[in-house]
Order: structure tokens, then C-alpha cells, then sequence
């Protein structure tokens, strides 16, 4: 039985292991993966790393926490149970029970769905504007994408890239009218309406893609360096659902400042939650983990 198990080997879940640590917890942190870091092909906005690749700094947070004797069990959690006082978490190979949780599962960008998507994967590809605008200085990049985070995206984009195209399947956006009317005012911004990506081109990096007209089947060649992928975000918030966790209308893990829940000895971290007003960085969710295990240790001494 430990004291905590954490859920996830990403920046919230390896944060909140360096405190857990300092705190003397019997835990173990459970991942898989190093979470979505890793396709960064750059990373500049992490404090102390004016620039990183996303691999690199991934295992510099390994190595930061396999200093302190953290054990992590590389594998994938398949179920998780909540008993009268203590939470079962099962893996392909084995389970576990622990006092209390730290879900620091993320999330997951949806994909394009395109064959080609795995090769131009940080060489044209993003998952994320805020991290990598700044590569695309006074290039041609595209959005796919119609909601609120693509225009916003968009939006940003523009202050970096010469040109940016919005491509959507329906023919109007479906983001706030405000950003809508920011949108149609930029001059640097495009859309491209009624339309899909169906193929990206290029030989080591983006040089092209190809859009098809969703009403017509009408297809056409468009010149660009980079395109930048917004259908939305997807919380990986499904077995804490499981378990009665309350989750928004987004997915997302409802949590309170300091990182707790509605279930009694559960606290939620990064991505997966409402917290830092859901502004998903490297430098929020490793400070959700922090606190997460500074309120998990208050928790197992009786504190609320």
C-alpha cells in the first residue's frame, strides 16, 4: 500500500514527483510515456532552456526525478477503482494500491488522420502555436481547424508568419464572433472555407499540402511551411470519469486550488484539469504537480 501513486510521467506527473521526494512519500509515479513533450521539435518557453528539443528536456525531467530514487513503472494504466479508503490502479501487467492519486494523465491533440502526419511531426507539423510561432517567422503556415482555439491560434500566428490560412470543413467558423471579427479584419489572415487537408507534400519538411472541397470533391495545390493543427483537445480524463471525478463539459478534471477533487484523496494535475485557466504549457503543468503533492502530503497528515 503506498502513499500515493501518480498517474503519468509527463511535466505535471515528474513535478509532482521532485516534491513527493522532498516530502519523503512512499510513491511511484506509473507512465507509459514522457506525454506529449517529446514531439516538440523545439522548445523555448521552458524557463532556464532558451532553446530545448521537446526529447531533451523530457529526459532531463527523468533524470531530475530518477535522482531521488523514483521508481517509474513504464507501463500503460488500463483500469483504476475506488475502494472505501484506497484506490486500486491496474496495469496491463500488474496492480497496485495507493492512498491517494495524482492523475496527471494530459491529453491528446487530435490528429489529422493523414498518413503522411507522422513523418512532417515537428518538420512542419504543430500541435501547439504558442510553443512553435516563433519558428515560422515570416513564413506560410495554415490552421485546420474552426473553433475558438484555431482562430486564436490563427490569430497569434500572424504576429510572427507573413500569411496564415484557416482551413475548415464547414463553411463559417464556429469560434466566438469577437475572434471571428479580429479574424476578418487581419489582412494576413485567409479562409479557406468548405475545405480538408488530403495530402501534405514535401521532402524533409512541409513544402505543400493538398485541400479538397468538401462540396464540390474539387482539389488544389497550396504553397506552405508549416501547418498548424487545431481540432481540439482531448483530456485523457476517462477512468477518473470512471470512478465519479466530476469532469466539465470539455473533459477536463474540475479541480480546486490546490489541485483537489470531489473524491476524497484524489488530486488532478496538468492538462487533464481546469486549473492555470487552462493554459496548457510545460510551466503550468509541472507547478499543478507541485502543488498537487504539497496538498497530497497536507492530505495524509490529516489536513484537508
Amino acid at each position: 500500500m503506498y502513499d500515493l501513486i501518480i498517474l503519468g510521467a509527463g511535466p505535471a506527473g515528474l513535478s509532482a514527483a521532485v516534491y513527493s521526494s522532498r516530502y519523503n512519500m512512499n510513491f511511484l509515479v506509473i507512465g507509459k510515456d514522457m506525454g506529449i513533450i517529446p514531439e516538440a521539435d523545439k522548445v523555448d518557453n521552458y524557463i532556464g532552456f532558451p532553446s530545448i528539443s521537446g526529447i531533451e528536456l523530457a529526459n532531463k525531467f527523468t533524470e531530475h526525478v530518477e535522482k531521488f530514487g523514483t521508481k517509474i513503472i513504464r507501463e500503460t494504466v488500463k483500469d483504476l477503482e475506488k475502494k472505501d479508503d484506497f484506490f486500486v490502479v491496474k496495469t496491463e501487467k500488474n496492480t497496485y494500491q495507493a492512498k491517494t492519486i495524482i492523475y496527471a494523465l494530459g491529453g491528446h491533440k487530435r490528429r489529422l488522420g493523414l498518413p503522411e502526419e507522422d513523418k512532417f511531426a515537428g518538420k512542419g507539423i504543430s500541435y501547439c502555436a504558442t510553443c512553435d510561432a516563433a519558428f515560422f517567422k515570416e513564413k506560410i503556415v495554415i490552421v485546420t481547424g474552426g473553433s475558438n482555439s484555431a482562430v486564436s491560434s490563427a490569430l497569434y500566428l500572424s504576429e510572427f508568419t507573413n500569411k496564415v490560412y484557416i482551413v475548415y470543413r464547414r463553411d463559417k467558423l464556429r469560434a466566438f464572433p469577437a475572434l471571428v471579427k479580429r479574424v476578418e479584419e487581419n489582412p494576413k489572415i485567409e479562409l479557406i472555407l468548405n475545405s480538408n487537408v488530403v495530402q501534405i507534400k514535401g521532402k524533409n519538411k512541409v513544402e505543400a499540402v493538398i485541400l479538397e472541397n468538401s462540396k464540390t470533391g474539387e482539389k488544389k495545390e497550396l504553397a506552405v511551411d508549416g501547418i498548424f493543427v487545431e481540432f481540439g483537445y482531448e483530456p485523457n480524463s476517462y477512468l477518473a470519469e470512471k470512478i465519479g471525478v466530476n469532469i466539465d463539459e470539455t473533459g477536463r478534471i474540475v479541480v480546486k486550488e490546490d489541485m483537489s477533487t470531489n473524491v476524497k484523496g484524489f488530486f488532478a494535475a496538468g492538462d487533464v484539469t481546469t486549473g492555470s485557466n487552462r493554459f496548457n504549457q510545460i510551466v503550468t503543468a509541472a507547478a499543478e504537480g507541485a502543488i498537487a503533492a504539497s496538498s497530497v502530503y497536507k492530505f495524509l497528515k490529516g489536513g484537508e
